[in-house]
Formats: structure tokens, C-alpha cells, sequence
């Protein structure tokens, strides 16, 4: 069996490392239970946010790696299983000089500027906080917020605070400002999605999530990339 994984550049979860192949803490999970569900070959495929969702509804490719699942998302395709819980957080230059530690925060800061990827969830969050959208920039694609970051274009970058502690580990003039959990309702949670048309790899795929997820194995694998109790405990009983 040959399965096609969409991933983007988003680390500690996927990105495309130095021999040019996929890989990060999700592309980890996915080979596990992809190669426990029967594949024989499994292919990556490097895309962009804004495509994940319609290249898997088309049959581009078979399967997106984890993004958050949301209701709007889940009304076009198809979610697996959670496999991971996240809060937000914001990437700061180092002092965090305006005092960014919220949404709230930056709406109250009317000269702060906000990079986030379309799409995210963090936009939500940030408009749910009266952040306006003069303070809104959007980026593409993640190295293109951390750019305009350092180089002073805008004040933070949300994402995930997982994912931000990556960032600023990379980049000695950043740091993480981590969230709250929980501070804009229930952490959201991340899952593989799939063409609703496509049940018989969603069925595998969860059959095998919910033997693993929580797992020693498992546990080990995440720590290695900074994923920690916080971000698997919450969901381990989801997949029962």
C-alpha cells in the first residue's frame, strides 16, 4: 500500500531536513502508524497551509499531516483521532519590549503589529480578542514571519507554543511567550485529515492511533522534538 502525506515547513511537527527529506515529531507518528497499518511506501509531499485541505478533498495526495481540527475544517474533510493538544503563544524579540503576553495585550498595544498564517486558528483568537485588523499581517508561509520579525516589521508572531519554543531556540535575539492554556476556551486539538471519501485509510489510521497514542514509544518519540505530557495527556483518552 502507497500512501501520500502533504506536510509544510513547521517545526518541531514537519519540516524538510538537511538530506531533503520529510521530517519533525507528526512526520515521526505518521510513518509508525502508516507502517502498522499496512504501507509499503510512503510519500511526502511539501505544499503550503492554504493548500492542505483542497489537495486532499482533490486526491493530490492521500493524507494531510495534523493541523487543528475545527468544525469549519471538519465540514470538508475528514479528521482522525487527536494526537495532540496545543496552546498558543507568541515569538517576541528578546524582552518582549511591548509587553506582548496576550491577544489582549496587543489589541490594547495600537502600534503592535501581529504576524499569523491565514487560515490558523490564531487568527480567531486574535479577532475574539478585539485585535483589529490594521495589526494584522499575514505571512505565507513561517520563515516569512520570522524574517519580518527580526527585521522589525512586526512585533510577534503567533503560533503554537510548542512550536514557538523551536523558533526562538533557533534565533538568539527572539524568545517564546507562551499562553495560558486554555485562556480562549479548551485547547484546541490537532488530528490527521483525510478525504471524506477516503474511510478506509481514516479506519486504519485511527485503528492503529488508538492502540499507540500514549504509548511509552510513543512518549519517547514526541519528547525528542519538545512535545511534553502537557500536549499528549489531554488526549489520550479522545481516542477511546
Amino acid at each position: 500500500m502507497k500512501v501520500r502525506v502533504a506536510y509544510i515547513e513547521e517545526p518541531p511537527f514537519y519540516w524538510t531536513g538537511q538530506d531533503n527529506s520529510a521530517t519533525g515529531a507528526d512526520i515521526e507518528l505518521a510513518d509508525v502508524v502508516l507502517r502498522a497499518a499496512g504501507a509499503t511506501t510512503i510519500e511526502y509531499q511539501l505544499t503550503s497551509f492554504e493548500e492542505f485541505l483542497p489537495g486532499v478533498q482533490e486526491g493530490r495526495w492521500d493524507m494531510n499531516v495534523p493541523i487543528f481540527a475545527t468544525a469549519e475544517r471538519a465540514k470538508h474533510v475528514a479528521f482522525s483521532v487527536p494526537v495532540w493538544t496545543l496552546g498558543d503563544g507568541f515569538v517576541v524579540h528578546r524582552g518582549n519590549p511591548k509587553a506582548l503576553t496576550s491577544y489582549e495585550a496587543v489589541a490594547a498595544t495600537s502600534d503592535a503589529r501581529l504576524g499569523i498564517i491565514p487560515g490558523q486558528i490564531q487568527f480567531d483568537s486574535a479577532k475574539s480578542a478585539g485585535v483589529s485588523d490594521s495589526q494584522i499581517i499575514m505571512f505565507k508561509h513561517q520563515p516569512d514571519a520570522v524574517a519580518a520579525l527580526l527585521a522589525g516589521k512586526i512585533d510577534a508572531f503567533a503560533a503554537t507554543a510548542v512550536g514557538n519554543r523551536v523558533i526562538a531556540g533557533e534565533n538568539k535575539e527572539l524568545e517564546a511567550i507562551a499562553h495560558e492554556i486554555g485562556k480562549y476556551g479548551k485547547a484546541p486539538v490537532g488530528a490527521f485529515s483525510f478525504s471524506k471519501s477516503n474511510q478506509s485509510l481514516l479506519h486504519a489510521v485511527n485503528e492503529q492511533l488508538r492502540g499507540y497514542l500514549g504509548s511509552a514509544d510513543h512518549r519517547t518519540r514526541m519528547a525528542k522534538y519538545g512535545l511534553t505530557q502537557t500536549e499528549i495527556d489531554s488526549i489520550t483518552e479522545s481516542k477511546k
